[in-house]
């Protein structure tokens, strides 16, 4: 008999570093039913949106998305299998199905590794159509031990969910309380990533660095455990909470090479007026007393943030003491946005919710100032030898892609037998969001 066909697989990937894990693993999932990854919906069996609930126009392109796909899946006669995975699956199931019947199935983050048999089930006279149960620990019982990398770096989940309960966020709702897989777990999955060519890893949790499993291993010590693996040379991890950067992980950073000196450490604000109203648990004072600590212990990093404008009640004052608190920590880059009411989440709720005229002016000067310290910092580069991990072909002929430790675009002209090696290059200028390598001066 002839072999059958492969079947297309298309995922499309909203919001943050891990739902691109999640969707990776996703497709290790699908693969053993002969699922094969395509560029384009239209040509796609399966297609999955794996979604973000983090802010409202997030949500709103989900569903402008189904739409189209509904089209696409009345042109071909419904030979289309389309499923919504993710954050906002888990949040708004039985909405999404109501809304947009072509929806087949709805799967929430903590229940994707139940795609094969929820497949299976909706081409069975659309059995059950809808999972958002929250049993991480089974989810990666369950998922392939094989992972097939796209590169010479990856993402690694160590940590999923938040007990924080910030007032702005849904997290909590989505992916549930804090919970840590086994440092064992972790390291047979970053050993595999190693022996096929990661050199690289991104440890990624909703609240990593309060990583903590049952025997208590902490994030400081699953870092060194990794940093002992062959072939494996650098370490990074976000997104971090500034409650849970303890001394450990912070000696951590001055006692390991392979963990890299870039750190994204959210604040959100610089008013304690409104950090108290987010429930971030710490003060203004207290960040800044940490990124002292953090420096103190390796001088050379450099820090990333995030940062809302116009929380609920946030003043002209308040607005100016964010302001205040960038220009003392300087930062490397920031992702920064106008807050958006969440249903569910008790910020929604509160009063004094800014005008949108009055958020996009803050946004705007926020991120003005953020701009000019990211090209300073790019800037200071200019000069410097820095080690570059090359990941990939440049556009140009003979130009090679690779990351400095602070995360940047580095572009070099280098032979294309550096690709996954890394190697010292002089740095001879910046641009906005990237680094020119003049030469490569020695490889490790």
């Amino acid at each position: 008999m002839p072999a059958s066909a492969p079947k297309r697989l298309y995922i499309k990937t909203y919001g943050c570093q891990m739902n691109v894990y999640d969707s990776e693993r996703m497709a290790d999932v699908l693969a053993p039913l002969g699922y094969e990854a395509t560029d384009t919906p239209q040509d796609a069996d399966l297609v999955v949106l794996n979604t973000c609930h983090i802010r409202e126009k997030a949500t709103e392109k989900v569903y402008s998305e189904l739409g189209q796909l509904r089209l696409m899946k009345a042109a071909r006669g419904g030979a289309m299998t389309i499923a919504v995975a993710g954050c906002v699956a888990q949040a708004e199931g039985a909405e999404i199905m109501r809304r947009q019947p072509a929806v087949d199935l709805v799967v929430g983050p903590q229940s994707y590794h139940q795609l094969p048999e929820l497949i299976a089930r909706a081409h069975r006279a659309r059995g059950e159509r809808l999972a958002c149960d929250f049993a991480a620990e089974e989810k990666f019982d369950a998922l392939p031990k094989a992972r097939r990398p796209g590169g010479v770096s990856a993402f690694l989940t160590v940590q999923e969910g938040c007990d924080k309960f910030c007032t702005f966020c849904v997290v909590p709702y989505t992916r549930g309380g804090e919970w840590s897989r086994p440092a064992e777990a972790i390291e047979a999955e970053a050993r595999g990533l190693a022996a096929q060519g990661v050199r690289e890893v991104t440890l990624l949790g909703q609240n990593v660095n309060a990583y903590r499993d049952a025997d208590g291993i902490g994030l400081a010590g699953l870092a060194r455990r990794l940093a002992r693996i062959e072939g494996l040379e650098r370490i990074r991890y976000t997104t971090s909470h500034p409650r849970d950067m303890d001394d450990d992980l912070i000696a951590a950073h001055g006692e390991l090479p392979a963990l890299m000196p870039y750190l994204h450490l959210p604040v959100q604000a610089g008013s304690d007026r409104i950090l108290k109203a987010m429930n971030r648990g710490h003060t203004a004072e207290a960040y800044l007393r940490l990124v002292e600590k953090i420096r103190a212990a390796r001088p050379d990093i450099a820090l990333s943030g995030d940062f809302i404008v116009g929380f609920p009640g946030e003043r002209d004052s308040d607005f100016e003491a964010t302001l205040d608190l960038i220009r003392a920590v300087g930062y490397a880059s920031a992702f920064s946005f106008k807050y958006s009411r969440r249903p569910g989440t008790p910020a929604a709720a509160m009063p004094g919710q800014v005008p949108e005229a009055v958020k996009s002016e803050r946004l705007h000067r926020l991120q003005a100032l953020i701009t000019e310290q990211q090209g300073a910092f790019n800037a200071a580069q200019a000069g410097r030898t820095l080690a570059v991990l090359f990941e990939k072909l440049g556009r140009n002929r003979g130009d090679l892609v690779g990351r400095s430790p602070y995360l940047q675009a580095v572009h070099v002209k280098a032979p294309a037998s550096l690709i996954g090696r890394i190697a010292q290059v002089r740095i001879a200028g910046a641009g906005k969001n990237s680094l020119a390598g003049e030469a490569v001066l020695e490889t490790a």
